[in-house]
Formats: C-alpha cells, sequence, structure tokens
C-alpha cells in the first residue's frame, strides 16, 4: 500500500493551498508565488475544464512545488490527475472503488471524511491520514478534539471554510498535521494577476506552525 501518510509528509508547511483555476495560463506564475513564500505543496482542484492543464504546467515549470490534484471523485479523474503530474491526490469522499483507485496510482492519496464512522473504516483498511471535509460546517475543532481520544490513530487536514483567523487552532489540534485553505488566494488578487500579494499571504500562512509528525 502507499505510505498515504507520506501526503501530510509532503508539506513544508502547515498549509496546502487548495486552489481552483479558471485559465491554466495562470498555474505558473501562481505557483511560483506560493512556493516563494514558502508553500511548496499545491494543491489544484478538478473543478475547471483548466485543471489539468494547469497541474501539467506546474508539474513542468515550477522544480519547487509539489503539485496535487484536489476534488478527485472517480478511477478515471485518478488516472487524468497522475497522467498530469500530480504527485499526491486529494477527495473530499471515498468509496471502496475511489479508495482503490487511488490506492493502485503509486501516488500517495488523503481520502475525505466527516464522521466517525468513515474514520473508522479507513483505519480497517490501514489508512491513516485523512482529508477532514467540509470542516467548518462538519464541526471543526470541536469535532476534531472529540476523535483525538477515541480515534488517536488518525491524522488529518481539514479543509472547507477554514481561514488564516481559525488555521491556528486546527494546527494546535493533536491529530492534525496541516491544514488546507484558499485564504492566501483572494479572488481580487488572482484577478489582477497580483502574485506579490499572493506571495506575501502564503509567506503569512507558512509561519503559522509546524506540521505534526505522522
Amino acid at each position: 500500500m502507499t505510505p498515504v501518510s507520506s501526503v501530510l509528509d509532503l508539506a513544508a508547511a502547515p498549509v496546502v493551498p487548495v486552489v481552483v483555476l479558471d485559465d491554466a495560463a495562470d498555474a505558473v506564475p501562481l505557483a511560483r508565488a506560493l512556493v516563494a513564500g514558502g508553500l511548496a505543496a499545491i494543491e489544484v482542484t478538478l473543478r475547471t475544464p483548466a485543471a489539468l492543464d494547469a497541474i501539467r504546467a506546474i508539474a513542468d515549470g515550477v522544480p519547487g512545488a509539489v503539485v496535487g490534484a484536489g476534488t478527485v471523485l472517480s478511477a478515471r479523474g485518478v488516472a487524468d490527475a497522475v497522467a498530469a503530474g500530480a504527485r499526491f491526490l486529494v477527495s473530499p469522499g471515498w468509496t471502496d472503488g475511489l479508495l482503490g483507485a487511488m490506492e493502485a496510482s503509486g501516488v500517495p492519496y488523503l481520502p475525505g471524511v466527516s464522521t466517525a464512522s468513515e474514520v473508522v473504516a479507513l483505519l480497517e483498511r490501514g489508512v491513516s491520514a485523512m482529508k477532514f471535509f467540509p470542516a467548518e460546517a462538519a464541526g471543526g475543532t470541536a469535532y476534531l478534539r472529540s476523535l483525538a481520544g477515541p480515534l488517536p490513530g488518525a491524522r488529518f487536514c481539514p479543509t472547507g471554510g477554514i481561514s488564516a483567523a481559525s488555521a491556528p487552532a486546527y494546527l494546535a489540534l493533536p491529530n492534525v498535521a496541516c491544514v488546507g485553505g484558499s485564504w492566501m488566494l483572494p479572488p481580487e488578487a488572482l484577478a489582477a494577476r497580483d502574485w506579490s500579494r499572493v506571495e506575501s499571504l502564503a509567506g503569512e500562512a507558512s509561519s503559522l506552525g509546524g506540521v505534526s509528525q505522522v
């Protein structure tokens, strides 16, 4: 089995930027700004037609980036993302079929969970690193704190509604290795292609704290 905890180890900083790109031409300058700010692990979500081209561009053009694919929903999505150069995979949830495809892909992956039963089911399958999504809507830090006692073997990357203000509370939890978010990518900065602002916000995010050992 792929060592899934290495997904969390990929993050040299405590935050994984969650990127939605409508224009693949923006992928390389955006990724360079994030890397320059200290955020090397970049999740490009498969939510737009430009996503696979964006992953390919970052993989080919930004040597310092560790680009992955998010919103992976099917075996076809797994195959397409890996073929484009994705070095890790993230899903908002999981099924047996999707989990099998991610495991067979040969790259690290984070299946999404939002309930204790889903966590237990993954632990039974030997998967200990998970995405907690949608983090804020599913119970936030209080929910994750309540899971730490009965399920100490699980480690999480919470994503969904997390901000610069709330991220430190998540990172302080013993079962959180990193968080995913997009607050360092404000829409107005992306629209203006203000990469210097993105780099500055990425730098602030990268200084929030260290990644837990998993």
